[in-house]
Order: C-alpha cells, then sequence, then structure tokens
C-alpha cells in the first residue's frame, strides 16, 4: 500500500490551506498540503520535504489525525499535524495558500471547496482550531 501525507498546519488556531493548480478535477479546490511518501521514507519525513519543496517552509510532523482515507485500490491519504519551524508559506506548486480558522473551513467544506478526500477530516480539524 503506497501512501499520501497531508499536512495539518496549525498556527495560533488557524489552518493552512493550499489551492490546487492541477489535476483539472481538483484545480482551484482548496487542501492540506503535502505528497507521497517515498520508498524507505517514514511519513513525517515524507511531509517535511514535501511542505519544504512545496511551500518553502520547514516543519516539524507529529501525530496522524483521523483516518487514513483510500484514494485508490493501493493509495492511501494520511492526516498529520504539523508544526512550521522555519519560513513563510509561498505556493509553488499550488495557486495561492490561506490561513483559515474553524468556521471559515466548516464554510468552504460546505460550499465544496475543500477536495473530497480532506473534508473527511473537517471535525477533526475544526475540533483542533477552536
Amino acid at each position: 500500500m503506497r501512501e499520501v501525507v497531508a499536512g495539518a498546519v496549525i498556527s495560533n488556531g488557524l489552518l493552512l490551506l493550499a489551492q490546487r493548480s492541477y489535476p483539472p478535477e481538483v484545480a482551484g479546490l482548496w487542501e492540506l498540503p503535502g505528497g507521497k511518501v517515498e520508498e524507505g521514507e517514514t511519513r513525517a519525513r515524507a511531509l517535511e520535504r514535501e511542505l519544504a519543496e512545496e511551500l518553502g517552509v520547514d516543519v516539524v510532523a507529529g501525530e496522524q489525525i483521523g483516518v487514513g482515507v483510500p484514494l485508490k485500490a493501493d493509495l492511501v491519504l494520511v492526516a498529520l499535524l504539523a508544526t512550521v519551524v522555519g519560513g513563510n508559506p509561498e505556493p509553488t506548486e499550488h495557486t495561492a495558500v490561506r490561513w483559515v480558522g474553524a468556521g471559515a473551513l466548516r464554510q468552504m467544506a460546505a460550499d465544496g471547496e475543500l477536495v473530497p478526500a480532506d473534508a473527511v477530516w473537517l471535525e477533526d480539524l475544526a475540533e483542533l482550531l477552536t
């Protein structure tokens, strides 16, 4: 089973979201940033590497949030808490980034602005923000 990690980067009661630029079916939607876990890599290390590459931030990955979300038969998405320890997030592979509170996150989910896989963690994330 291959894994993709998503980072729940929380700072001052706000969650970092990144806007997808591709593929077409999710372009324009907002997600927890992250990426694929490479061979021999831990989930934590993969998330730290991906956020450095995609957003230019240094993070420390923490515990898993919620359940793993199956994406395909051989691929599962796992969310990890993450704390920024250096840098300011800048979108290099995304269209934009933004920080949202629990209310805005719930509204975005209600409006269909979150990628469907990440919406599974809505209540887990909202609880962490309040």
